[in-house]
C-alpha cells in the first residue's frame, strides 16, 4: 500500500551545513573540492549566500577530458567552460531548487523528474540547506523500521 510522506518536511531532515562554492573561487580550488569530500555536485553561492548556479561532476570531467574529446563531440558550452577560471564561467546557472517547507514527496518528484540526486533548500534566494535521495531514502526506512517493530513487537 502506498504510503503518503507529505507530512515530512524538507527543513526537518536537510541537510544545514552545506559545502558551498563562491562565485569567484577559482576552478583549482573547486576540483580540490571534489576530491577532498566526494559529493557529486557544489551549489554555487554569492557573497550575500544567494543561490546563483550549481557545478557537478560532469562539468568537471568536461572540463578535465575537453581537449582529448574528439572536435565533433565537442559543444560551444564545453569549449566556453573549459576556458572559465572561476566558478561563475563554468557553472549551470539557475539550479533546481525546493523550498524548506516543501515536503519529501515534492522533493522525490522533483529529483526524479529532472534527474538528479540532490537539491538545493533555498529560502529567500539564500541557501539554506541540501536534501539528497540518501536523506529521503534514509528517512522513509526509518520511519518503516520503527512502523516494523511497533508490529513484531507486541505479537512476541
Amino acid at each position: 500500500m502506498p504510503e503518503n510522506y507529505s507530512d515530512i518536511f524538507i527543513k526537518d531532515i536537510m541537510t544545514q551545513d552545506v559545502i558551498a562554492v563562491k562565485e569567484d573561487d577559482p576552478v583549482e580550488h573547486i576540483f580540490e573540492l571534489f576530491d577532498k569530500y566526494h559529493f557529486n555536485t557544489y551549489p554555487v553561492v554569492n557573497n550575500e549566500g544567494k543561490l546563483k548556479g550549481i557545478i557537478d561532476q560532469d562539468i568537471m570531467l568536461e572540463i578535465i577530458m575537453f581537449h582529448h574529446i574528439h572536435c565533433t563531440k565537442q559543444t560551444h558550452m564545453a569549449a566556453v567552460r573549459s576556458l572559465g577560471e572561476s566558478a561563475k564561467e563554468i557553472m549551470i546557472p539557475h539550479p533546481v531548487s525546493i523550498s524548506p517547507d516543501a515536503n519529501l514527496q515534492d522533493a522525490a518528484d522533483m529529483m526524479l523528474k529532472h534527474h538528479i540526486n540532490r537539491v538545493c533548500v533555498v529560502e529567500n534566494d539564500k541557501l539554506v540547506g541540501i536534501i539528497s535521495k540518501k536523506s529521503i531514502i534514509s528517512e522513509v526506512y526509518k520511519r518503516k523500521e520503527a512502523e516494523w517493530w511497533s508490529i513484531y513487537s507486541c505479537c512476541c
